[in-house]
């Protein structure tokens, strides 16, 4: 995690704790020339609503104002991790486990790049899924990103 992620989750944190809300994740990114400042937010129990994010965004901005953690000017985003988010954290994996995924790779294996199944377990960055009766691992240095899957 960069510095600059670093202390604007130390900001964001207990702003979001204050509301009844879980910080997921943060993100500072350069797209098309501009930088964005990306901070997505959960809740253990429900639903996040604009009106959530809406709120964390009026709370989190003067504190980010005041701290100036970031120089220059970028563009701030609060949003919902969303139903099919991105698990980064050895918590994410553990309050996931037995849910659908997709796991990603950076090289194909076992027939391509893309491995859907039931995540059964993560230790020490190896992740493991089930398709049916079959399990397969990844290792940490393989697995370019995990995230939920939604099945209809």
């Amino acid at each position: 995690m960069n510095a600059i992620v670093q202390r604007v989750w130390a900001l964001a944190e207990p702003v979001a704790a204050g509301q009844g809300l879980e910080l997921w994740d943060v993100e500072y990114v350069k797209e098309a020339g501009q930088w964005f400042l990306r901070v997505y937010i959960d809740k253990r129990e429900g639903y996040v609503g604009i009106d959530d994010c809406e709120a964390f965004s009026r709370a989190l901005d003067p504190i980010l104002d005041e701290a100036d953690p970031i120089p220059g000017s970028y563009v701030f985003e609060v949003s919902s991790a969303g139903a099919e988010r991105v698990l980064k954290r050895p918590g994410d994996f553990e309050r996931f486990l037995g849910s659908d995924v997709e796991v990603r790779l950076y090289q194909p294996r076992e027939g391509g790049k893309v491995h859907t199944g039931v995540l059964r377990a993560y230790a020490d960055g190896v992740v493991t899924i089930a398709q049916g009766e079959r399990e397969k691992c990844f290792p940490a240095a393989a697995v370019a990103q995990v995230r939920l899957r939604i099945t209809i």
